[in-house]
């Protein structure tokens, strides 16, 4: 990665897990952030963001790639979404996205004769 140049959120969450196993392994965030920044290429003030998140909050699932879907939807219905993502303090595709996986679970669970 050149400098200067974000990282995806694969990314940040796999050095975020590499950290956590070097934690587990008996380093402190010290020690673990300077091994990160051999290994991965960051500087070490990033390293160490990397190994503090890592002792905050341990190992993470990387997330799932994400696409850009476009659909119409009425213009009261959108208002809506983004009023209740705001209220939620969520971004909308999140809200849109556990929405449609639930009716998504929902509509499996029919087919099988479930709810």
């Amino acid at each position: 990665m050149s400098p200067g140049q974000r990282s995806t959120a694969a990314q940040q969450v796999r050095r975020v897990n590499a950290a956590a196993k070097l934690l587990r392994s008996g380093r402190t965030v010290v020690e673990a952030a300077r091994e990160l920044t051999c290994r991965l290429g960051v500087s070490e003030r990033q390293a160490r963001r990397y190994a503090e998140q890592a002792r905050d909050s341990g190992s993470k699932a990387i997330p799932k790639p994400k696409v850009v879907f476009t659909v119409k939807l009425p213009m009261d219905l959108v208002r809506q979404l983004r009023h209740r993502a705001r209220m939620d303090r969520r971004t909308l595709s999140s809200l849109v996205a556990q929405a449609l996986e639930r009716f998504l679970t929902r509509a499996r669970a029919g087919r099988r004769g479930g709810v």
